[in-house]
């Protein structure tokens, strides 16, 4: 089965001889992962309420555990 890269739109095989996959490339791949590191890309939330919010799992930045 052939997909299209996400990066670069070339069709490439769907198969475990691809590494990189659903990417054509590492170079693809990286650029992909460049644009989650720099906020390109933003998973959209819906009527999010403040209320919510402390729903939330927060990370404690001392020692990296969950708190609830």
């Amino acid at each position: 089965m052939n997909v299209e890269c996400p990066n670069c739109k070339k069709s490439v095989e769907w198969s475990e001889k691809n590494p990189f996959r659903p990417f054509c490339c590492e170079r693809c791949k990286l650029i992909d992962l460049g644009a989650w590191a720099n906020e390109e890309y933003r998973v959209p939330a819906q009527n999010v309420s403040p209320d919510d919010l402390d729903q939330l799992d927060t990370i404690d930045p001392q020692d990296g555990n969950t708190r609830h």
